[in-house]
């Protein structure tokens, strides 16, 4: 019998890192080893998760993973602790798997440099439904002649476009180059057109208390349109896709983007 993945959680005290920690514990092919959580040193993970892992209190140092063993890190940070977490697992010959937005090609350049014994994913959107919403319009948009993103997040998300809204953009961008101008002249609010993602589609963020997240895709042609919606309605719609990740990122190499490669989308 295969022993369990040893697995170790970065902001452990936060909302979905709690959440992470619960399931982890809770799939017997993982075993969680460490907690890391500067805003919650101390504190049994029990407190944290209402899960009994044996005794497990979190700590302030990264340093807690090499003590435990740890083979996989998750982080559930913000992106200035999420670059130097994945950096220093890099350097430390620790896979990670990343759920913080916000990396940009000069992080992610950083990144490929520092893995070289371990692998990182970095992944926009753990919802299984969210990354097969953006492989349809990925497929779609050659059929089409115009493109507009719709983003809806809780009123709690700081960063806007959300991370998979532009990466959204990107791989649609990338599938297409042949889009209709926008046809607007005057603009009587400014920004009523939304930001401009990759190849100038335009994309619409929502901040709405109640909301969890949600996006829609809508393509246009000659009479025609395309609507595809994906909608999160609890945060544990992320989990099936972080123990995914999470028992897969070995077999990866470097640093990948998305979850599609462990889809085999």
């Amino acid at each position: 019998m295969t022993d369990p993945v040893r697995v170790g959680v970065f902001g452990a005290g936060g909302r979905m890192g709690a959440a992470v920690c619960e399931a982890v514990a809770g799939d017997a092919a993982l075993q969680l080893v460490a907690a890391v959580d500067p805003f919650h040193v101390g504190l049994d993970v029990r407190e944290v998760t209402g899960v009994d892992v044996g005794g497990l209190h979190v700590s302030g140092e990264r340093d807690a993973f090499t003590h435990a063993r740890a083979q996989v890190a998750v982080d559930f940070t913000v992106i200035d602790a999420a670059r130097e977490n994945a950096a220093w697992c890099g350097d430390n010959g620790v896979h990670v798997v990343v759920g913080t937005s916000g990396f940009d090609d000069a992080s992610i350049g950083m990144l490929r440099e520092r893995f070289t014994r371990s692998n990182c994913l970095i992944v926009p959107n753990f919802a299984i439904g969210a990354v097969l919403m953006m492989r349809f319009a990925e497929l779609a948009a050659p059929y089409f002649d115009t493109a507009e993103i719709i983003e809806l997040h809780h009123d709690g998300k700081v960063d806007a476009p959300s991370g998979t809204a532009a990466d959204t953009a990107r791989r649609i961008a990338a599938a297409s180059d042949q889009w209709a101008p926008d046809p607007t002249q005057k603009v009587t609010i400014a920004g009523a057109r939304g930001a401009k993602g990759s190849g100038d589609i335009p994309i619409h963020s929502v901040r709405m208390r109640g909301m969890v997240a949600s996006q829609e895709v809508l393509l246009g042609t000659t009479g025609q349109t395309l609507s595809i919606r994906h909608d999160t309605f609890d945060r544990s719609s992320f989990l099936p896709g972080v123990l995914l990740a999470v028992k897969g990122v070995g077999s990866l190499s470097g640093v990948t983007v998305g979850l599609d490669a462990l889809l085999d989308l």
